[in-house]
């Protein structure tokens, strides 16, 4: 920033613009903070959901196996599956940024039918069912953690560039003009000093 004209007025603007800066780089910290403990705690969630998913997913085709071996291959039963498409989006906001809710109708899977199907095959269903639930929960999970952490690194660009920038800045310019503003109250001391004793 270019030095300011010391003069009062430009004085007092600046020390607006500081007291303003300040308050920004106060209010981004606290932002990057809470941005900080959600992201964490959706982290921690999302480890325990992928461990979930890795387990189910084992039962799930430990499940599809067993089926294959009584019934032959399952393809064909799967092709008949009704197509599930009853997943919503909506958001929510935390400090400004959107975060994803992602949720589906909570409907029990449709069984495949009672005649050329067994148990196996009933249970591989509710697995794999079992894995879309959890899997629509991941992603939610991981997109939010996404978006809080590209929301923490851009409020954490802007929170430096206040403290490192913005602020000394301003604070060398008013010491500048409150330097220059003393000075020429010296100047104008010593002149109606000079002033009197010659009157």
């Amino acid at each position: 920033m270019a030095q300011a004209i010391p003069t009062k007025g430009n004085l007092l603007a600046l020390k607006r613009s500081m007291s303003l800066a300040q308050l920004g780089f106060d209010l981004m910290d606290r932002k990057r903070n809470i941005l900080i403990r959600e992201m964490m705690g959706l982290i921690d969630r999302a480890a325990e959901i992928q461990g979930r998913i890795d387990s189910t997913f084992r039962q799930a085709y430990a499940a599809l196996q067993a089926a294959n071996i009584t019934l032959g291959n399952c393809e064909d039963l799967a092709k008949s599956a009704p197509l599930d498409d009853s997943v919503e989006i909506r958001f929510r906001s935390v400090m400004g940024v959107e975060i994803p809710r992602v949720t589906m109708a909570d409907t029990p899977p449709a069984m495949l039918g009672f005649v050329f199907t067994n148990s196996m095959l009933d249970e591989a269903t509710l697995q794999f069912a079992e894995v879309k639930r959890l899997t629509r929960e991941l992603a939610e999970v991981e997109t939010s953690i996404y978006r809080l952490a590209f929301a923490v690194r851009k409020t954490q660009k802007r929170a430096n560039a206040l403290q490192n920038i913005i602020i000394p800045d301003f604070t060398r310019n008013l010491a500048f003009i409150t330097d220059a503003l003393e000075e020429k109250e010296r100047e104008e001391f010593v002149r109606m000093k000079v002033i009197k004793r010659k009157g």
